[in-house]
């Protein structure tokens, strides 16, 4: 027993002196990557890009989400104000510090408040920039982090969620692909939320509740 535990602490120790840029450890994980199996790609998501936006415009609809398209990021906070105006919100929303969002002209939004970091769950808007969709279902791939913090997932009441019209996929199994590129994150995510539609429930008389265990209200804003 004693020298199992030695061999257990000594690979422990011996993990923990090699660093995530070890050009080793990085062979070993993208061979490891590259090697895995892949599961069935179902047909309606194979389709070009532009018919993939369009269907997943289409199925977060079904979903009870709202969609909206618009050309470049700088069009994003008007749209943000128009959705609060429509819905008698507050000026105000809450949002991480993601590059992609920061793009966009903001202080063109004279009388909208922008408040940064995690949700304490007093805010009723909250602003996302998502990773990855998925146009076979509708669905978004939200990266934890500081760039769009998970609590604004759960807690705002209405949620906006930004996505380029580029990094929505077909399927689910290329949606978690796009996990391996760094270009918009500073390192892997801690957790991955996938979002259909706004929080849901029919448990009680089989009546369809929304906002029951999150927001009561997804936007999504399709860039480009």
């Amino acid at each position: 027993m004693a020298d199992t535990r030695a061999t257990v602490l000594a690979d422990i120790k011996n993990s923990r002196s090699k660093k995530a840029s070890d050009a080793d450890r990085a062979k070993a994980v993208a061979e490891r990557l590259s090697g895995r199996p892949t599961g069935i790609i179902p047909k309606r998501g194979q389709l070009k890009q532009s018919e993939r936006v369009d269907l997943f415009a289409e199925m977060a609809t079904k979903v009870h989400s709202s969609v909206v398209k618009v050309k470049t990021y700088e069009d994003v906070p008007a749209s943000v104000s128009n959705y609060l105006r429509e819905h008698n919100l507050p000026a105000e929303l809450i949002m991480g510090s993601d590059r992609r969002l920061a793009k966009a002209k903001w202080a063109a939004e004279k009388n909208l408040t922008i408040k940064k970091g995690p949700s304490d769950g007093q805010d009723l808007v909250g602003v996302s920039h998502a990773k990855a969709g998925i146009a076979e279902t509708g669905t978004l791939l939200l990266a934890s982090g500081s760039e769009n913090p998970t609590t604004i997932n759960f807690l705002a009441d209405h949620h906006i969620v930004v996505i380029a019209a580029k990094d929505i996929k077909g399927d689910m199994e290329s949606a978690w692909s796009s996990l391996n590129k760094k270009d918009d994150q500073v390192e892997m995510p801690r957790a991955v939320n996938f979002i259909t539609g706004p929080s849901r429930s029919g448990d009680i008389e089989q009546k369809l509740l929304l906002g029951a265990h999150g927001p009561r209200a997804l936007q999504i804003i399709i860039v480009g």
